[in-house]
C-alpha cells in the first residue's frame, strides 16, 4: 500500500469542491417561487418524489442550503468517512480482511468521484438487502437521467448515504461497518456536564406526591413535561453532520440544560404547539408513545431520559423507538448506537473526572433502562422504510405495515431536521403553511396517529410559523433557517381510531 494511495485527495476533507454542473434548468429564486405560489400546492395526483407539493429544493439552487450541502458538506463528510476507514485499516493485521477493506475504500473513492463530478444517479447494486428493489424502482420511475445536483436535494442526499452503505455491503468482512461510529461515541463522551445534570435529576424514580392534590400533581407533571420536551428538542443541536468543525466549548454551549436557559429558549420556538402537546399528553394514561429517532449520542440520551419519565409518570406503559437499519446521515441512531449507550451508562468509564455520585446516577439510569427493555416497556425497532429515499407522504402506500403499526400509537414524536424534512416533503412551502397540510397523508389518512415534530431548524423548509415572522427574520437574520437557533414544536391530531384504507 503506497503513500501515494494514502494521500489520495478523497482521503481528506476537500477545502473547496468544483462541481461540473452540466446543462441544468434555470435557477429559480425565492421571489420567483412566491410569485407562482398560486399554482401550489400541487394536487395529490400530480405529486411524486421528483415533483413535491411545492417546488423542491435542488442542489443547483445557489441560494439554498441544498447547494452548500451537495457541494461542500457531503464531500467533506465522505472525506472524513474515508479517513475513518484508513484508521481502522491501520489497526488490522489479517491480510484477507485488509484487502477486503481496501476494496471498500476504492468504492468510497468512486462515490467521491461521482459526487464531485455530479454524476447521474445509477441504480443501487444488488447487495442482498431487501431495499434494493424499492430504491431502484424509485430511481427508474422518477429520477432516470437525474444527477446529484438536479434531483431533489432530499432524495440525492439519501441516495448518497445508500451508496455509502453499498461500499461496505458488497464486502465479505465489513458489511456492518459504521464509518460514523467513532464520531458518535466521541460526541457523547464530551457531553459530561449535560449528561450528569440530567442523570442526577432523574436517577431517582418519579414519585407521585401523596400530600398534594390530583390537580397539583397534574400541573407538576405538565411543567416537568414542558421542560423535558425542551431538553429533548434542543438536544437536537448536536447533529454531527452539521458540527463538522465545532469545538468542545461550542458543543457545551448548545447542550446547556439549565432551567433558566430553557425558559429563555422557548421564545425561539417559532411554531409553538408545546403547550397544546403537553395538554394532550396529560390525557394519556398507560398508553404508547413512539419516537422516530434522530441523532445518536447526547440527543439519544435526552430521548431516553424523556421516555423514562413517560414510563415513570404513568403516561406510558410502552415506548417504541424507531431507529435506522444502516448508518445514515452521519449521526442517526442504529441498533449498535442504542446498545452502546445503554451499556456505556451501566459499564462505561467515559467520563474521567466524574465523581462517584455522578457515575452512580448514570449507572442507576442505565440499569433501569435495560430493565425496561427486558420487560418490553421499551422496544427498539428499525423498519427498512426509514432508510429509503421516500418521504413520509409515501409511508401509507410504500410501507402499509409500518403505517398500521404507527396508527396504534397514542403519539408519534418525530425528532430532528431530517425527519421534519421527510414529513413535509422538503419543499418550498409558504412559511405559514399549517403543519397538518404540510405533512399530507400522515395527517389526513384514516388511522393517521397524532404526530409531533420536535425540530431545531437547520435547513430551508419551514412551515407552521405565524405569518410575517419568517419574512422579518429573512430581513434581520438571513441565515436563520440553518443556524439551529430557532425551532418548531408542531402537532397534528391525525385521525386515530379510523380504519386505514389501503389501495391495492
Amino acid at each position: 500500500m503506497s503513500n501515494e494511495t494514502k494521500t489520495h485527495p478523497s482521503a481528506k476533507a476537500p477545502q473547496k469542491t468544483v462541481l461540473n454542473l452540466g446543462n441544468l434548468p434555470p435557477k429559480l429564486k425565492p421571489s420567483d417561487m412566491k410569485q407562482s405560489a398560486s399554482q401550489y400546492p400541487r394536487t395529490p395526483s400530480r405529486v411524486n418524489p421528483n415533483q413535491p407539493p411545492w417546488p423542491a429544493y435542488r442542489g443547483y439552487h445557489e441560494y439554498s442550503f441544498a447547494h452548500a450541502t451537495m457541494g461542500v458538506r457531503l464531500p467533506t463528510i465522505l472525506g472524513k468517512a474515508i479517513d475513518d476507514v484508513w484508521k481502522t485499516l491501520n489497526q488490522e493485521y489479517d491480510e484477507e480482511r485488509i484487502v477486503d477493506l481496501v476494496n471498500c475504500i476504492h468504492r468510497l473513492e468512486d462515490l467521491m468521484g461521482d459526487l464531485q463530478g455530479n454524476s447521474k444517479l445509477r441504480p443501487i447494486i444488488d447487495d442482498g438487502a431487501g431495499d434494493v428493489a424499492l430504491w431502484n424502482k424509485e430511481i427508474a420511475k422518477f429520477f432516470r437521467g437525474k444527477d446529484f445536483m438536479n434531483a431533489p436535494w432530499l432524495f440525492a442526499e439519501a441516495y448518497k448515504y445508500r451508496r455509502l452503505r453499498e461500499c461496505f455491503s458488497l464486502s465479505k468482512y465489513w458489511v456492518d461497518y459504521d464509518v460514523f461510529f467513532r464520531q458518535k461515541c466521541d460526541t457523547f463522551s464530551r457531553s459530561n456536564q449535560a449528561v450528569f445534570e440530567l442523570s442526577q435529576r432523574f436517577a431517582e424514580p418519579h414519585k407521585h406526591e401523596g400530600n398534594i392534590s390530583a390537580e397539583a400533581q397534574l400541573e407538576k407533571n405538565k411543567l416537568l413535561f414542558l421542560e423535558l420536551t425542551q431538553v429533548c428538542l434542543w438536544g437536537n443541536s448536536t447533529d454531527l453532520s452539521l458540527l463538522i468543525d465545532m469545538t468542545e466549548e461550542d458543543i457545551k454551549k448548545l447542550q446547556s440544560t439549565g432551567g433558566d436557559h430553557l425558559a429563555a429558549t422557548e421564545k425561539n420556538i417559532l411554531g409553538n404547539d408545546l403547550h397544546k402537546l403537553a395538554d394532550y399528553v396529560m390525557t394519556i394514561k398507560n398508553g404508547r408513545i413512539d419516537f422516530v429517532l434522530d441523532n445518536a449520542g447526547f440527543e439519544l440520551y435526552c430521548d431516553l431520559v424523556y421516555a423514562d419519565w413517560l414510563i415513570q409518570s404513568g403516561t406510558c406503559s410502552q415506548v417504541i423507538f424507531h431507529g435506522k437499519k444502516i448508518p445514515w446521515f452521519v449521526s442517526d441512531v442504529t441498533k449498535k448506537d442504542w446498545d452502546w449507550i445503554l451499556n456505556s451508562c451501566v459499564y462505561g468509564q467515559l467520563f474521567q473526572d466524574a465523581s462517584d455520585a455522578e457515575v452512580e446516577s448514570l449507572r442507576t439510569l442505565g440499569h433501569r433502562w435495560k430493565q425496561y427493555e427486558k420487560e418490553g416497556k421499551w422496544k427498539y425497532e428499525a423498519h427498512p422504510f426509514w432508510c429509503t429515499g421516500y418521504t413520509f407522504w409515501d409511508l401509507h402506500s410504500e410501507a402499509p405495515d409500518l403505517f398500521q403499526h404507527l396508527s396504534e400509537s397514542d403519539l408519534v414524536i418525530f425528532k430532528g431536521d431530517l425527519n421534519h424534512r421527510k414529513l413535509t416533503y422538503d419543499c418550498h412551502a409558504p412559511l405559514d403553511t399549517p403543519f397538518n397540510q404540510a405533512i399530507g397523508p400522515l395527517a389526513s389518512e384514516a388511522g393517521a396517529p397524532p404526530v409531533a415534530s420536535l425540530r431545531t431548524i437547520k435547513s430551508d423548509v419551514v412551515v407552521g410559523i405565524p405569518s410575517g415572522v419568517g419574512e422579518k427574520l429573512d430581513d434581520e437574520e438571513p441565515g436563520w433557517k440553518i443556524s439551529g437557533k430557532y425551532a418548531v414544536v408542531l402537532l397534528s391530531q391525525g385521525r386515530k381510531g379510523e380504519t386505514p384504507v389501503y389501495n391495492n
